[in-house]
């Protein structure tokens, strides 16, 4: 059966330019994958005669006038601009038409066109950005979430650490995959009530063999690989994302101006020149681009907006993944059986043992 995915083809710092010839990439490779390229007809029917691949049997478009930019408020992408590329893209999702969205564009746009038009699941109060973040033992850190969620409750870190279990549970094949609650050290007494209250419902949930709760993990345990999930308000994820590619770059600037510092230096690189490419390959960005908007009814996948043709190829695969394992049907399954009323609730600070009261405030 041909799995459909549909593109946004207009999304992102760089639009087709990107976007297509990663596309036409992805099907060379996946021949039970159909893309739909969607976007301005005369763009995209350019660039696929400039990269000879008009006629590709795989490569279907879809018209979109409008485009949502970058810089586009919420209220033009979600009120003026009905016509445009994430919105048509999105709307083949909840039409059935395709079992996935990736789009570059506007992070806050896509999360509220999608969750406009999608909804959300039954017993999920907020979508959270889900994405991989890569570790010393060479596999990914899943980490949510990333910016969707700036305050968040309790109620909501417990919801996404459920769906962030089902998705890894689904993709990386892991029946009970560990999940680390983000704070400033590992012992119970650490965190703000946020966190604390959280640990306690990941707590029970733990003891009742429903997820498999780590504990605490400090932020570099993220990078170590002590858990196979991260969990995070997006406020604090978005920092930590934003400063682990600050620093990735750094790191690649300084290696490259010391090797091209003096002439030693530069033989020294070539001799090293396989660890030198292992390393870049390890650490590329592109190999874990392709977030998810969990909790959705319906798969949509965020690429990084400045994202090369390789990186989006990524987002694509993330994407075919998903759906491939059903991935929507396993959150709702864990979230059902989750339910609100099934749910503990964390009980205030002045409900807590007298001893735990008093910790607390010398903490």
């Amino acid at each position: 059966m041909t799995l459909k995915i549909s593109i946004d083809c207009m999304g992102g710092d760089n639009g087709p330019a990107v976007t297509i010839p990663a596309a036409i990439a992805f099907v060379t490779h996946e021949p039970e994958v159909e893309l739909v390229l969607v976007g301005q007809v005369d763009v995209i029917t350019a660039e696929l005669r400039r990269l000879k691949h008009i006629q590709h049997p795989r490569l279907s478009i879809v018209n979109a006038t409008e485009v949502v930019t970058m810089d586009d408020s919420l209220e033009i992408a979600l009120r003026r601009k009905k016509d445009s590329s994430m919105r048509v893209a999105i709307g083949l999702v909840r039409d059935g038409s395709v079992s996935a969205c990736v789009s570059a564009g506007n992070t806050a746009a896509l999360m509220a066109v999608s969750r406009y038009l999608l909804k959300t699941m039954p017993g999920v109060d907020r979508p959270a950005i889900c994405t991989l973040i890569p570790n010393q033992k060479d596999c990914p850190t899943y980490m949510l979430d990333l910016g969707a969620n700036v305050d968040c409750s309790p109620h909501h870190l417990h919801q996404f650490a459920v769906m962030g279990s089902a998705l890894v549970s689904a993709v990386e094949g892991k029946a009970k995959p560990t999940i680390g609650l983000l704070n400033i050290g590992e012992e119970d007494s650490k965190g703000n009530d946020l966190v604390k209250q959280t640990a306690q419902l990941l707590r029970h949930d733990h003891e009742k063999g429903v997820l498999n709760f780590y504990g605490n993990v400090e932020g570099n345990d993220i990078f170590e690989g002590t858990t196979d999930i991260v969990v995070c308000d997006g406020f604090v994820g978005n920092v930590v994302l934003k400063a682990s590619e600050g620093l990735g770059r750094f790191v690649k600037n300084a290696l490259t101006a010391e090797f091209r510092r003096t002439p030693l230096n530069m033989f020294g690189a070539v001799i090293a020149s396989g660890a030198i490419k292992a390393f870049s390959r390890r650490m590329n960005p592109s190999r874990y681009n392709g977030a998810s908007l969990l909790g959705l009814r319906g798969l949509v996948f965020k690429s990084h907006g400045s994202a090369d043709a390789y990186g989006y190829e990524w987002a694509i695969k993330r994407a075919c993944d998903a759906a491939r394992h059903d991935v929507l049907a396993q959150i709702s399954a864990s979230i059902a059986a989750l339910m609100p009323g099934n749910i503990p609730t964390a009980p205030p600070a002045d409900a807590l043992p007298a001893a735990e009261q008093t910790h607390q405030k010398i903490a």
